[in-house]
């Protein structure tokens, strides 16, 4: 239904810069919700931020909020992450996510479950 693609990841310097893009074809972009999460070797999947259809409604994890934004360019089918003052725990392969259902509640796009199609994901590496 959704084919996503994120990009944009690769190796920085820790208090380098990154910006992540997901690409997203097939379903009407605008039409759900967007999250990213993070996978670090021997970890869990991780919630980082999530972004309503509109882009009006916005949430980060308390270990990103200073640091990363999330956006949304509905008419590029485009989703972002802009990660700024980065550190060697932020290196993890980052996954963009759709979610149909377009849930809201910092709770509940937290959760992996919350989301219906994911990207094969993009490695970032920050080196200390």
């Amino acid at each position: 239904q959704v084919q996503l693609v994120e990009s944009g990841g690769g190796l920085v310097q820790a208090g380098g810069s990154l910006r992540l893009s997901c690409a997203a074809s097939g379903r009407t972009f605008s039409s759900y919700a967007m999250g990213w999460f993070r996978q670090a070797p021997g970890k869990e999947r991780e919630f980082v931020a999530a972004i309503s259809w509109s882009g009006g409604r916005k949430y980060l994890a308390d270990s990103v909020k200073v640091r990363f934004t999330i956006s949304r360019d509905n008419a590029k089918n485009t989703g972002y992450l802009q990660m700024n003052s980065l550190k060697p725990e932020d290196t993890a392969v980052y996954y963009c996510a759709a979610d149909f259902n377009s849930r809201s509640g910092p709770s509940m796009v937290a959760r992996t479950e919350a989301y219906d199609s994911w990207g094969q994901g993009t490695q970032v590496t920050v080196s200390s």
